[in-house]
């Protein structure tokens, strides 16, 4: 790397956002149709904000055109890949301390888990996206080499701290030959920050061994939102509690106390249907979904856009859950305005807004 360079907080202005259009039959049912409906709608949404790059294949690329709103904020380009998760596959951007012009970094990907417990059993074209993708926008690549990393794993505030999981990035799939202060110097190599809060865990279920971006997010610096229940009996209610007594018993880059803010997941789980299960057509070596299967709902899965916070939304059973999580974001953030979004086609898929997001921060 030439210069120094460190990870603006995604509240931080952007200049654009990176998409994927959905298509692949193992995480996106009945032909992707009706997850291309909901990233469209984010789509057009953002464009209003920030630019974005959509990321489309020969194949996706007809429903893009048809379902997206004429904007020349709204970018295509021809890439590629393995899956539409953007905050885990494109680059990690970061800003240059002397000049101001951003970078993205372009970490391994294995498909969370390679061949310990990776979830699908090809991921080259995954793997290869964020260098790929530099080159056609124009963005300088930073490589990291062989240190395997998903965006989703972090979150940082701008000014020093990063949050990561302890089930993710100890994981054996991702790192298994570097300790955990190896890891925690190579995060802030790449990244710029100055310390590393772990948490111990995530969101119950989740399948990328519980990112910290399902559970936990910085709303502003020194100040964040935790997934919570009240439930005892919930299986969440464990892994929350650790994560907050790991909060309380942290101070960031800058010796503050971090505010923690509860955010409670909703209250009715979001499972797998008999008619979703319809819907996928699996590939040999990829994760198969199964009925009753509880998915990794969480309204920390949301996403900042500029002046807006875009904010997953489960629907059913769950309108009363949706809407307390909106007061509460409403709250938090009155100088944002707080869009819901129904994502039940993207929890369906394994993630949520903020997976199939990737900010670029704005240059300086």
């Amino acid at each position: 790397m030439s210069g120094k360079f460190y990870m603006p907080a995604e509240f931080s202005e952007q200049q654009a956002a990176i998409l994927i259009f959905p298509e692949r039959p193992g995480s996106w049912g009945y032909g992707a149709r009706p997850a291309a409906k909901v990233f469209a709608r984010i789509i057009n949404i953002i464009a209003q904000h920030e630019d974005v790059y959509v990321i489309v294949s020969e194949k996706s690329r007809a429903a893009a055109e048809d379902l997206l709103e004429s904007s020349s904020r709204i970018k295509l380009l021809d890439i590629p890949t393995d899956d539409a998760w953007a905050r885990d596959t494109a680059p990690t951007f970061v800003r240059n301390t002397d000049t101001g012009k951003t970078a993205g970094i372009s970490w391994k990907f294995n498909a969370w888990g390679g061949e310990y417990d990776g979830l699908y059993a090809h991921w080259e074209l995954d793997d290869a996206l964020a260098g790929t993708f530099c080159r056609k926008a124009g963005f300088d690549c930073i490589s990291a080499g062989d240190f395997v990393l998903e965006g989703g794993s972090i979150h940082t505030d701008g000014e020093g701290t990063l949050i990561t999981t302890e089930s993710c990035l100890l994981s054996p799939g991702r790192n298994p030959d570097m300790s955990k202060q190896q890891i925690e110097e190579t995060l802030c190599k790449f990244l710029g920050c100055e310390k590393v809060i772990w948490l111990p865990r995530g969101i119950y279920n989740d399948e990328t061994n519980e990112h910290v971006d399902n559970v936990c997010a910085f709303i502003r610096p020194a100040e964040a939102v935790l997934a919570w229940t009240d439930d005892p009996s919930d299986p969440q209610y464990e892994l929350s509690s650790a994560c907050l007594e790991a909060l309380e018993n942290s101070t960031d880059a800058k010796g503050r106390h971090i505010k923690v803010h509860k955010l409670p997941i909703p209250d009715v789980p979001v499972c797998v249907t008999e008619h979703d299960l319809a819907g996928y057509t699996f590939e040999d070596g990829e994760d198969i979904r199964e009925v009753g299967e509880r998915l990794a709902a969480s309204y920390v899965n949301f996403f900042f856009a500029n002046d807006i916070v875009l904010l997953p939304q489960f629907g059913g059973e769950n309108g009363a859950s949706d809407k307390r999580a909106l007061d509460i974001m409403s709250a938090l953030l009155p100088e944002r305005e707080i869009i819901p979004i129904d994502a039940a086609e993207i929890i369906r898929g394994g993630g949520n807004i903020h997976c199939i997001t990737q900010q670029i921060p704005a240059e300086l």
